[in-house]
């Protein structure tokens, strides 16, 4: 029975993560889709580049809000189900991976919905504001920490892709540290340390491209001039540039 609850959280979770904040305001307020666009890419960075900061702004706080109340929610309804399935006789799969982990299982399901998203042909953004939103509904002390690694690497770098990556490296240690610094059980943690680890895969494969351009040295620094079209080998490329200035999404 519980394995059925969580199944439609996760479920409603991705829903909620692929409601794609840039593609809806880009189609509301301008008549079209920000994905034809600049880079192509569903996300704050593309807002910004294509219709100024105003909306690039709104953008960035809707998608930190979409992660952060769907694990408020799923928090809330942890202590809901857990006065009700108390007694309710489960597996040791349910009792130790779902049974009060419905935050942590909605916190990966909003950011692959956001990454993914359902509604708009599978074709999202970075995750990394969504990702943000979340680390701190779960716990605002390592989501400050995590926030603050990020602007300090991005400020002393001028590269906001590795104040990005950085800070999902760190961020599954920091959770771990967390645990281990309360002494609690790992084994208890599991799904959130799950949860920590992919979090932090997904957003350094959506950044594999900028990787790639910082190992090479071409990667485009903050407040960097954008460089001109034409100056773009291909479409994948012009999105990469596109998106260092505000890689918050």
């Amino acid at each position: 029975m519980f394995t059925v609850i969580t199944v439609l959280i996760a479920f409603l979770a991705y829903i909620t993560g692929s409601i794609n904040t840039s593609v809806i305001l880009s189609k509301s307020i301008y008549g079209e889709d920000v994905r034809d666009s600049g880079s192509g890419n569903a996300g704050a960075t593309n807002m910004l580049r294509t219709y100024g900061k105003g909306i690039a702004v709104l953008t960035l706080i809707c998608d930190v809000l979409k992660g952060a109340l769907i694990v408020l929610l799923a928090s809330w309804l942890d202590i809901a189900f857990g006065a009700y399935f108390k007694s309710y006789p489960m597996s040791d799969f349910e009792s130790i991976y779902l049974f009060e982990n419905l935050k942590y299982i909605s916190g990966i399901f909003v950011v692959l919905g956001h990454d993914f998203p359902l509604w708009f042909g599978f074709r999202g953004g970075k995750g990394v504001s969504t990702s943000l939103g979340v680390i701190l509904a779960l716990n605002w002390q390592i989501g400050l920490i995590v926030l603050a690694i990020a602007l300090l690497v991005m400020i002393f770098s001028r590269y906001v892709s590795l104040g990005s990556v950085t800070a999902a490296i760190v961020y599954p240690f920091i959770v771990l540290t967390y645990i281990l610094a309360g002494k609690e059980s790992i084994t208890e943690n599991a799904v959130y340390l799950i949860m920590a680890f992919f979090l932090a895969f997904l957003l350094i494969i959506k950044h594999h491209a900028n990787i790639r351009r910082l190992k090479n040295g071409t990667e485009n620094k903050l407040f960097a001039k954008k460089p001109d079209d034409s100056d773009e080998d291909d479409e994948d490329e012009g999105e990469e540039v596109s998106e260092e200035d505000f890689e918050e999404e």
